[in-house]
This record gives C-alpha cells, structure tokens and sequence, in this order.
C-alpha cells in the first residue's frame, strides 16, 4: 500500500469512526436539556475563569482557575473560582456575573459582560462605585502559557541537538521545524526586510509560531479559542506597532507629517490619510487575525448546535442530521488545521512588510501594502 492510500484509508477511518459514534447518541429534545445554541457558542469563544472540559451524566468536570483581583486601596484578593459556585454566591464581597444576575438587579447587558467580576455589598446587590481589576489567570491565559511552555520545550530541543551534532542530517523534531523555520526566514524575512531579516526574525519566528500553535490547541474540544479573542489579537498587534516604531526613521514621519513632491493644498488632504494610515495597519492585524479565527470555530460550534435544534424537533431527525452534521464538521476541522498555519503566516508577513516600511526609503511607493490588504 502507498503512503497516498495509508493517509486516505486514516482519514477514511476517521470520519468513519466519528459518524458511527455519533450515530449511537441518541438527540435530546432541546427543550428538556434546557439547549439553547446562542448560549453554548458565546460560551466556547469567550474566556471564562474556569475550564469545563465536558460532562458526564450531568456531572460537569470543571478546573476551577485562581480569581486574582485588586482593588484601590484594598489590594489584591485570591481565591479559587470554585468559591463563586458558577456564579450562584459571591463570595468575600465579589460577584461573578451570570445572565441571571444581570437580568434581577437590571444591569446594562453592553457594559456588564456574563463571565466578569464587579464588587458587591453585603447583601449581594451590584456596588457599582467600587472599582475591581480582574487579573485572574483565566482559560485563555494558562492555555497561552501552555503554548509558551511547548515553544520553549520544542525550540531548546532542537536547538540543542544542532549544538551537540551541528554537521548530522535533521531528525525528529527538527524534520518538522527547520522547515517551517527556513520558510519564515527566506519567503518573509528576507523577503521584505532584506539585509535586516536577522534583526527581526526572532520575533518574526516567536508570533508566527505563537499564533500556530494557539489555533491548533484550540481544535482540542474543551480547549480555548485563544486567536479568536480580540485582545489576543489586539496585544500581538500592538507588539508589532511598537517594531514599527522602534525601526521608524526620520524620513519615514517626514512622509508621514510633511509628504514631499505634492503641491501645499494637497499636503493638508494627505496628512490626515497618512497618520490615520499609521494607525490601521496595527487594526488590520488585529482584526483579520480575530475575525478569521473566530469564523471557524463559530461555523464549527453551529454545525454541531443543528443535531440539538433538529433532535428537539423529532428525535428521528437529530439521528439523520447528525451524520451530516458531523460529515461537515471534520471539514470544517480540516479546513481550520490550515486556516491556522495561513493566518499565522499572513500576520507575519504584514508585520515584517510593515517593519520594513519604516526604515525603508520611498515609503509613498508601498503599493505591495494597499495588494495584501
């Protein structure tokens, strides 16, 4: 059998296997378990201060996160999230907001987010004149961490046995990696940063990977959908602004603030345009990543809601769907093991095209930037 058959016949299995799983699980009607789709999609995409990984005859497992809050002239509080009982007590004068709540002391939905933390008073009612800083180790920073720590074990493994046998041929770990690595540093370093491409490539190579290996932990079911979390994209974005700054020279404002070879009229029109320019590139990152990132896994979640809505229909039709249902989620899943590698190297690229504007002469002929965009 060839290596094209084995692969075929391992994804064949696959979606075999997953189909006749499903087949066994019999739909419950959405009304009696209480389903409501909305609420198990904002669930999965957003962060919560615990990590419900699944459950078993209605016993939830949950891994109960550290709550770290401070507050002015009161200091930092720590506790376990376990203390909150799901949002059900406060406990020692905090409260974890849950739709219930929100809706009995009638707090405004767009500012009170389900999920956050705000002070209350002995009676448990909103003391909303005490301010609360969250910096909790929440779901989507121990998976950060998680995909820290396997950047660092992957790449001083790697780097270690080029150090012990720099002249022997690649093997394990390093087959996988020094490609990627070389891919990065010759088609996006070089490419666009030139004789600069050594200076950079670390960072280039550290957010490339960050992002990779994030999305692909975040295909685990019950893992975190950290690259679909604006503020995840938002920081990395906000890094490689201060890249952009750092690397900026003088000629670089001066195109900015004062464009050249354009008549005084037109240098008033073209400022604006060019510091609002400054200030989209960082944005553009930023929300390509989010958006991107957030589709997949919002398709993905929809999918899988449609056994449950049909189910509560006739359960004979949750049984028929769900094997077209899950058919497209192991697309879809397929489809996001590459979504992930592309937008990883597509926000590396912008940031090292970026970079490179800053330091380099004829800033006004970037026309590659308006092509990517």
């Amino acid at each position: 059998m060839t290596g094209n058959s084995i692969k075929i016949a391992a994804v064949a299995r696959f979606v075999v296997s997953c189909l006749l799983f499903v087949g066994f699980v019999v739909p419950v009607r959405a009304e009696e378990a209480g389903f409501r789709p909305d609420k198990v999609i904002l669930e999965h995409i957003s962060d919560a201060h615990d990590w419900h990984f699944f459950t078993i005859n209605n016993h939830p497992v949950i891994w109960h996160l550290p709550v770290i809050l401070y507050v002015p002239k009161q200091g930092f509080t720590v506790f376990s999230s376990a203390k909150f009982e799901e949002g059900r007590v406060p406990h020692d004068g905090f409260q974890l907001l849950t739709e219930e709540y929100i809706e009995k002391y009638h707090l405004d939905p767009q500012k009170f987010l389900e999920g956050h933390i705000i002070a209350v008073h002995p009676d448990g009612s909103p003391n909303l004149d005490k301010p609360v800083y969250d910096l909790s180790l929440t779901r989507n920073v121990i998976q950060m961490m998680v995909a820290a720590l396997l950047m660092i074990f992957l790449f001083t493994r790697v780097a270690r046995r080029y150090q012990e046998a720099p002249h022997r041929a690649p093997h394990g770990w390093q087959n996988a990696i020094e490609p990627i690595v070389l891919f990065i540093r010759d088609d996006v370093a070089r490419a666009f940063l030139g004789e600069k491409a050594e200076k950079y490539l670390p960072y280039l190579l550290t957010v490339f990977f960050f992002i990779w290996i994030n999305a692909l932990l975040g295909l685990i079911p019950g893992s975190a959908n950290v690259p679909g979390n604006i503020a995840f994209t938002g920081v990395l974005a906000l890094i490689t602004l201060f890249f952009i700054v750092i690397s900026s020279t003088r000629q670089y404002w001066g195109h900015i603030l004062w464009p050249p070879d354009v008549p005084l009229f037109v240098k008033f029109i073209l400022i604006p345009v060019e510091i609002l320019s400054f200030f989209t590139k960082p944005f553009a990152l930023m929300i390509r990543l989010f958006a991107n990132m957030l589709a997949g896994h919002l398709i993905i979640i929809s999918i899988l809601s449609l056994i449950f809505i049909f189910g509560g229909l006739a359960v004979a039709a949750g049984w028929g769907f769900s094997i077209v249902s899950v058919a497209f989620t192991v697309f879809m899943y397929l489809v996001e093991l590459l979504v992930g590698f592309i937008q990883a190297y597509i926000f590396t690229s912008l940031s090292a095209l970026f970079i490179s504007q800053a330091f380099e002469t004829g800033h006004h002929h970037g026309s590659e930037e308006e092509t990517v965009i």
